[in-house]
């Protein structure tokens, strides 16, 4: 299991966030395909409620669950911006796609360069501030197939507003971890953020669990939360948190350049077919921009 006693290769880590980056992009599909069947808040919790519990019996017997309110508080702080983005998120798929959403996540690591200039300190020179700027430009030209009449088509609707609300909360996440972490395990960490937004979760979702009509709920809709719960949850939140004390909020955060990405290759997987040769450039300039968000401040850290 990965720890905080030994360091790993820098190499280790970025296969780490490829990895996660991979588990996050089949989220929105997912999310997409059961999100009609419950409420979004009543989802997000059992979702995080799962998750805190198949996770929690293997961190009691690894680390132990000692109480402590400090990080109990500080833990609280980090999933509350989760909360609100994957209410959000849940929300908006009811009213846009899951590609729609993957564009508008681009913007998330712009959002949290800025927020970590301000918590962390974290200073972007102008060629990391340019590599943010065309990652994204990268990003919309690939999922918009090259095709400016695409992009000029897409129309923002109820659901893409919501969804940009919960991605400059989203944007708070990394930096308040790097902010927030007092040198505990990061699966510790990970239980307690998953426990506190269970709480948060409960807290908003409260009144609404009674009128769930739980035996009307599809089989499918309960194997997607439990995917969401497992892989996207336990795995990605474990797998972010380790990596942002090694890699920066900034650097970590740039990998959701890859999503709408792998979104597509999804897409070809079910068969939906292959992209334009007109995508490649996008692709091209978000490998660019990532290869040098990366470099530049690998160099900075000797």
């Amino acid at each position: 299991m990965l720890g905080r006693g030994r360091n790993p290769s820098a190499i280790f880590v970025h296969l780490l966030m490829v990895f996660a980056a991979i588990l996050v992009s089949t989220s929105f599909t997912v999310g997409a395909a059961i999100t009609r069947e419950l409420d979004p808040v009543v989802l997000t919790f059992i979702r995080f409620t799962l998750a805190a519990a198949i996770f929690g019996p293997f961190v009691h017997f690894r680390y132990g669950l000692r109480f402590s309110f400090p990080l109990f508080l500080r833990c609280a702080l980090i999933s509350g911006c989760l909360v609100i983005f994957f209410c959000c998120m849940f929300l908006s798929l009811r009213y846009t796609s899951a590609l729609n959403t993957s564009v508008i996540f681009a913007l998330v690591p712009s959002i949290s360069g800025g927020y970590a200039i301000i918590i962390n300190g974290e200073r972007l020179g102008r060629g990391q501030l340019l590599a943010l700027v065309c990652g994204m430009v990268g990003v919309v030209w690939v999922i918009f197939r090259g095709d400016p009449a695409q992009l000029l088509a897409m129309e923002w609707n109820q659901g893409d507003v919501i969804f940009l609300g919960g991605c400059f909360a989203m944007g708070l996440y990394t930096p308040l971890v790097k902010l927030l972490h007092r040198g505990e395990s990061m699966a510790v960490i990970t239980f307690w953020v998953l426990v506190t937004g269970s709480f948060w979760l409960l807290a908003f979702a409260g009144g609404n669990l009674s009128a769930v009509a739980w035996e009307s709920v599809p089989v499918f809709a309960w194997l997607g939360i439990g995917y969401l719960a497992v892989f996207t949850t336990i795995i990605t939140f474990f797998l972010t948190q380790y990596a942002v004390p090694y890699l920066g909020p900034t650097k970590v955060m740039a990998y959701s350049y890859l999503y709408p990405g792998f979104v597509l290759l999804l897409d070809l997987a079910l068969g939906h077919g292959l992209p334009p040769l007109r995508v490649i450039p996008g692709v091209l300039v978000v490998l660019a921009a990532m290869f040098f968000l990366q470099s530049h401040q690998q160099k900075k850290r000797k």
